[in-house]
């Protein structure tokens, strides 16, 4: 269940939809008649605080563009900028927490998310971004109130993100029941949704309804690129189905799309 991948995505748009606004502009007196003479335009003039924030909503810019590009250094240096032109832009610290994930420097990740969230505490995205953080680096029992604090946001635009996480990650908790209702009603806002189809295919997995599992694990790998894990489980649940020439399918397409990567006893019968 690729939570990291989830909130980086959701961070991603979030900043596409930040815009540089205009803070000098023209004020026309509706009052005078067409024809009557126009006096001169009134311009209020931008603070100096009010040039920055613009500066760092164009830092941001460029910081996600390098970042696209997979450009980490230049997509670091233009965010750091941000960061401190704004330093009470969440966006800045929010994209500053993807590019340490994506550098492997988790506590620095995890610290910027949750700088992001004291500066938005009511950021339904900030809250996920966080709760995900957290799940991912094994402090799942905390994580749980933050999908709970997204969830609790009325503008946030993207509920299924934060209740897909959330399933999964009471799922890891061991909270099967909060895992399949969080679960459920993310497929039903997002039917492909790839993390919460994957956990459905987990859990029915764990459960022993390995029927169910098989349908839910084959829309996970129809909606979005097989990993590691997703195609551990549909081997796992077909070779409990009784299927062993699919079970050996997917052990193939382990080794041959993640060489290195396939588990030491991925229980399949071929020659090895």
């Amino acid at each position: 269940m690729r939570l990291r991948e989830a909130a980086g995505l959701a961070v991603l748009a979030a900043l596409v939809a930040t815009g540089c606004s205009r803070l000098a502009f023209v004020k026309t007196d509706p009052s005078r008649r067409a024809e009557s003479r126009v006096s001169e335009p009134v311009v209020v003039h931008e603070s100096a605080a009010a040039r920055q924030r613009i500066e760092s909503r164009n830092q941001l810019a460029v910081a996600q563009s390098r970042l696209l590009q997979g450009e980490l250094d230049p997509a670091e240096e233009a965010a750091g900028r941000a960061a401190k032109l704004d330093p009470q832009s969440p966006d800045a610290y929010t994209l500053l927490a993807v590019i340490a994930e994506r550098r492997g420097r988790q506590a620095d990740a995890g610290a910027h998310y949750l700088r992001a969230t004291e500066l938005a505490p009511r950021n339904g995205a900030a809250a996920n971004n966080y709760g995900a953080w957290l799940c991912a680096n094994g402090r799942v029992a905390e994580s749980l109130g933050w999908f709970e604090r997204a969830l609790a946001d009325p503008a946030y635009r993207t509920p299924a993100a934060a209740l897909a996480n959330s399933g999964a990650c009471a799922l890891r908790a061991g909270q099967a029941a909060r895992a399949d209702r969080d679960l459920r009603a993310a497929i039903g806002l997002d039917p492909e949704n790839a993390v919460a189809l994957g956990a459905l295919a987990q859990l029915q997995f764990q459960s022993g309804r390995y029927m169910e599992a098989r349908a839910f694990s084959e829309r996970r790998l129809a909606t979005a690129q097989a990993d590691v894990a997703a195609l551990e489980l549909a081997s796992q649940i077909e070779r409990k189905l009784g299927d062993t020439a699919a079970a050996d399918r997917y052990v193939r397409r382990l080794r041959e799309e993640f060489p290195g990567n396939v588990p030491g006893n991925p229980g399949d019968t071929t020659q090895r």
